[in-house]
């Protein structure tokens, strides 16, 4: 992989957002489970956004359904986006930007793992240092148990979700 290209991280340890000082960066993150079709949809933005040359303030991760393992993630950056599938009535591929604050304020069937996601949410604002969370969501249809494939429309809506990520990275970076 060439050295321009940043590649999700997997990390068991909490140096890794500590090495350097992330108080004027922004921690992408796509939640999901991959092994579920549609309702990996967040991993699938983060596997697609590894391919690209994203600003240095920018970090990725493939958060999987980490929920509270996640949790020290947060102290660290100073804006926080996450990516995720709903299953919330909309038409599939809708693309929706929320600013979640408690979990009430997520939609009301956020995915197959909205309770860790949620909860975590709660946590992190019971913390010091909170980032300023954002929340993209991808409307989807049904989950598939067992498959990594996602439908032409959800996998159609990656493209214009991250074009809406890199536009609010732009506008939040300029903010710092």
């Amino acid at each position: 992989m060439a050295d321009s290209l940043k590649a999700p991280v997997a990390v068991s340890s909490d140096a890794f957002y500590f090495e350097k000082d992330k108080s004027r960066s922004i921690l992408i993150l796509g939640v999901g489970n991959y092994l579920m079709g549609n309702e990996g949809v967040g991993v699938h933005v983060i596997q697609e956004m590894a391919t690209m040359k994203l600003p240095d303030n920018v970090d990725i991760l493939d958060g999987g359904t980490g929920g509270f393992l996640l949790l020290h993630c947060f102290e660290a950056y100073k804006a926080v986006i996450f990516v995720d599938a709903t299953l919330d009535g909309q038409k599939e591929g809708t693309i929706s930007l929320i600013r979640p604050k408690f979990a009430s304020d997520f939609p009301s069937a956020l995915s197959v793992h909205d309770v860790g996601l949620k909860d975590m949410i709660e946590a992190v604002y019971l913390l010091e240092n909170k980032p300023d969370i954002h929340l993209f969501t991808i409307s989807i249809n049904e989950v598939v148990p067992m498959s990594l494939e996602l439908s032409t429309t959800v996998k159609q809506a990656i493209p214009r979700t991250i074009d809406n990520i890199i536009k609010l990275t732009k506008r939040l970076t300029a903010e710092f």
